[in-house]
């Protein structure tokens, strides 16, 4: 049942099958995963020169994230982890936002007004449940919502893994469950995991829909999501989705992955690239140039280095202002610890 991977662009840019998008979408779609990579290599450097604090990179996984959000409306909630700025991006979470959170600073903690983006989750799957929670109240209040939830295959040995699909498959939520499976759970391997086939095998027993993809392939990826939001948003339940891709880096900045991984899958999986296989594509259709690439990669990097000159520009929060960001109407212990503070200073 799911034993070959949806597949619509080979790794060489070769179409299988029809494309789902038309080439407009496609050119569109591959300019914010340039995107999404220029901000994860930034990232990343700034990290090393002390500027961030730990950052998850998710070079590799470009596919997965843009391909996924492409295929919801503007009303959809999209509910992810430390790993998936590219995703929240996308769906209208700001750069800013996101590098924000990196420095630990609450102001980046909240998605702008009508951006229907949770706040990246940090405990291993957590979140999920929140997803669950959103959709089930779409569905109760009559709206036209789906919730679209990302996660690695770590997170299917978590008992909130279980607890969201088992109630997801009872009540029908219209919620989407996004496997991003890039091979390792900090420095766990997948068949460590689990004994099942596949993860997307594990939706047979919550009776809900499933799909296994090439996670490196954008319009695969649009395909399978596509249809999980539209079965979803007319009754049909959720969809548990395995998404095969590998990432490229350390689980964060703070791991050596050289210590449990060997360098051959990442140089089997560097040509299965996500961006290049889609630039390849536009390149057979006479609709990419190295003309265009550039303009594209200079626009990216212009949008991402304002993110942070913004970012950086903010006055730090004073001690005092760290408790008055978080609740509307402060706790009694935290007004108590607060107290504690202004006497110090």
């Amino acid at each position: 049942m799911f034993d070959t991977p949806l597949q619509r662009l080979a790794p060489d840019g070769e179409l299988v099958g029809e494309s789902p998008l038309p080439l407009d979408d496609i050119r569109r779609l591959y300019q914010a995963m340039v995107s999404a990579r220029v901000y994860d290599r930034k990232c990343s450097a700034m990290q090393r020169q002390g500027r961030l604090a730990t950052y998850a990179q998710f070079e590799g996984q470009e596919a997965s994230q843009i391909g996924a959000v492409a295929a919801l409306e503007t009303q959809d909630w999209v509910v992810a982890t430390y790993r998936d700025a590219g995703a929240m991006w996308f769906h209208g979470y700001p750069w800013v936002n996101l590098i924000l959170g990196r420095t630990g600073d609450e102001r980046g903690g909240h998605a702008p007004e009508g951006v229907n983006v949770t706040p990246p989750s940090i405990t291993v799957g957590g979140h999920m449940i929140h997803a669950v929670g959103t959709s089930w109240a779409s569905k109760i209040k009559g709206e036209d919502s789906v919730s679209l939830t990302f996660f690695g295959d770590g997170a299917t040995s978590e008992g909130d893994f279980h607890e969201a699909m088992n109630f997801a498959g009872v009540y029908k939520t219209p919620t989407v469950f996004m496997c991003q499976n890039n091979g390792w759970a900090i420095s766990m391997p997948r068949d460590r995991q689990t004994a099942s086939p596949t993860i997307a095998h594990k939706s047979i027993a919550y009776g809900v829909a499933g799909a296994l993809v090439d996670g490196n392939d954008l319009l695969a990826v649009y395909e399978v999501c596509k249809e999980a939001a539209d079965r979803a948003r007319t009754g049909g339940g959720a969809t548990l989705i395995e998404a095969l891709t590998y990432r490229m880096g350390p689980h964060t900045t703070t791991d050596d992955p050289t210590r449990y991984r060997t360098n051959d899958g990442v140089e089997e999986w560097s040509r299965k690239d996500p961006i290049e296989r889609v630039r390849r594509y536009l390149e057979s259709e006479g609709v990419w140039d190295a003309e265009w690439q550039e303009a594209v990669e200079t626009e990216e990097s212009g949008r991402v280095e304002a993110a942070v000159d913004e970012a950086e520009a903010l006055t730090p929060w004073t001690g005092d202002q760290i408790f008055e960001g978080m609740f509307a109407d402060m706790p009694a212990h935290l007004e108590h610890q607060q107290g504690l503070l202004r006497r110090r200073t």
